[in-house]
């Protein structure tokens, strides 16, 4: 019987073309953590976990990733080789928090449990909905602050984007840089779906700053507020015409229905490492499915291991705005799979077993900074 029984960590450096700034921080590369299951057949499986090198988006960051990992995690499934991706959630679920090194972990198993099944993972996630699953998704793009908060580098940033065929623009903003650049995209590219994104920069008092946003026709404004600011998100989604959509306050599937109920969004930003994997994400794309409330894949700046896998899941048929599910190139000159390539603004699911992608040996040795391998 198939088995887990190693997991190896790979901690890998990966410049950024060009530096990421949200209101948050700024990005030069990202320190990224693989995980890689191995099967007692051979087979590995692999997961992304998507934290960042300082507790910046979220309170868990790459160091505590891989102690909550090799301390607690790890131990969960290597006691008995648990292969089974229902029974390695419930696990999973004994430790509390850490989300984001919860969904490495699974997608890692998963990835190998589907490998040994040949089956794909689009296929598994889409399970309940036989013949909807598409076959490639549209693509957004996440537009930094320049860090010069220049508007003609802005503009030039995002003339590359459509000139590239990218379907949607998100916008980063904070108080300072807003009304002003968002104009200009818009008035640059009149019919571009256009998005902003404050990443949680402004507060309860900043309603009228918001609205006057609203006369540039925006799909939506994403994380206005702190996380845990249900209420004023609320208040606020009744004083602006534009639709409020969460992100970071999107932590488990009773928040994501704790939301809707108090009117707190009417767009959810479904991110996997965020939730803790794509089983409780494919719950809340369900939730949302059934109550007509619209839902979009986000991305962290993945490699072509997190990008597969969030790409089978933008699949899925609730995902009816474009994602943060930018090719490859949008983010490094070399990705560590195959590059992911932008096709008339879309990007095909993989068609390989699993997430459908692994690692090309050269490369992921040439960016390795650091491995452990963990056996039973």
């Amino acid at each position: 019987m198939t088995r887990i029984d190693r997991i190896r960590l790979h901690r890998i450096d990966m410049p950024l073309i060009r530096p990421f700034r949200t209101s948050f921080g700024t990005q030069d590369a990202r320190d990224i953590l693989l995980v890689e299951a191995i099967t007692s057949d051979g087979v590995s499986g692999w997961g992304e976990c998507v934290a960042m090198s300082w507790p910046g988006y979220s309170y868990e960051y790459v160091d505590g990733c891989v102690d909550v990992l090799t301390e607690h995690l790890v131990p969960l499934v290597l006691r008995d080789g648990v292969v089974d991706p229902l029974e390695v959630h419930r696990r999973l679920a004994r430790v509390q928090g850490h989300p984001m090194a919860k969904t490495a972990l699974e997608t890692a198993i998963l990835d190998a449990w589907l490998r040994t099944r040949s089956e794909r993972l689009v296929d598994f996630l889409g399970a309940e909905y036989p013949g909807q699953v598409r076959d490639e998704v549209d693509c957004g793009v996440s537009v930094g602050i320049p860090p010069s908060e220049s508007l003609s580098e802005l503009l030039d940033e995002v003339s590359g984007y459509v000139d590239a065929g990218y379907r949607r623009i998100k916008l980063k903003i904070e108080p300072g840089w807003d009304a002003q650049p968002v104009r200009a995209v818009r008035e640059t590219w009149p019919e571009i779906l256009l998005q902003t994104d404050a990443n949680q920069a402004y507060t309860r008092g900043d309603a009228a700053l918001l609205a006057a946003m609203d006369r540039f026709d925006l799909l939506l404004v994403e994380q206005p507020l702190p996380e845990d600011d249900l209420l004023g998100h609320a208040a606020l989604a009744r004083e602006i015409t534009t639709p409020v959509c969460l992100d970071e306050s999107i932590t488990s599937v009773a928040v994501a229905e704790t939301a809707l109920a108090v009117e707190a969004t009417s767009v959810i930003n479904i991110k996997p490492g965020r939730v803790g994997g794509y089983l409780t994400a494919v719950e809340i794309h369900d939730l949302c499915h059934q109550r007509g409330v619209v839902v979009w894949c986000g991305g962290m700046l993945e490699t072509g291991i997190g990008r597969a896998a969030n790409v089978a899941l933008a699949a899925l048929p609730g995902f009816t705005l474009p994602g943060d599910t930018s090719a490859s190139n949008r983010y490094y000159a070399v990705d560590v799979t195959p590059p992911f390539v932008l096709d008339e603004g879309r990007l095909a699911v993989p068609s390989a077993p699993g997430i459908g992608v692994e690692p090309i040996p050269e490369i992921l040795a040439e960016l390795t900074t650091w491995s452990a391998l963990i056996e039973r």
